[in-house]
């Protein structure tokens, strides 16, 4: 459904928020918070029932805005730090996310990445 560049930062917002708020007022947390709406990154809100979540990104020129409630279950926070303003995930726990699928209960296998040591690259 959603398709993120790997360069797109998704910032949950740690705290719950007036869900009715609108694009100005949500946009007005973010810049409040440090972070630039305008960037194309992505910010994702949760209502205090964790049933309602909106997420807003700026492209080309407008601010869109994606709305979800869920119809049983509730939304869960990722992992965050006691003091932190934000939480920072990907776009496959963001869609994890809207699935209702609590992201501490998954478990990944570790990624791969290419180290200099065992490549050939002479050809």
């Amino acid at each position: 459904m959603l398709n993120f560049p790997s360069s797109t930062r998704i910032y949950v917002a740690s705290e719950p928020v007036d869900i009715r708020k609108g694009f100005d007022a949500l946009a007005g947390w973010v810049e409040k918070n440090g972070l630039d709406v305008y960037s194309g990154h992505v910010f994702v809100f949760l209502s205090k029932r964790m049933t309602h979540l909106k997420a807003i990104t700026w492209s080309r020129g407008g601010f869109v805005i994606l709305f979800k409630r869920l119809e049983r279950g509730r939304f869960h926070f990722p992992v965050r730090a006691p003091d932190a303003r934000t939480v920072t995930i990907d776009a496959t726990e963001l869609a994890m996310m809207l699935d209702g699928i609590e992201i501490q209960k998954v478990r990944r296998s570790k990624a791969w990445s290419p180290s200099a040591r065992g490549l050939d690259i002479s050809g």
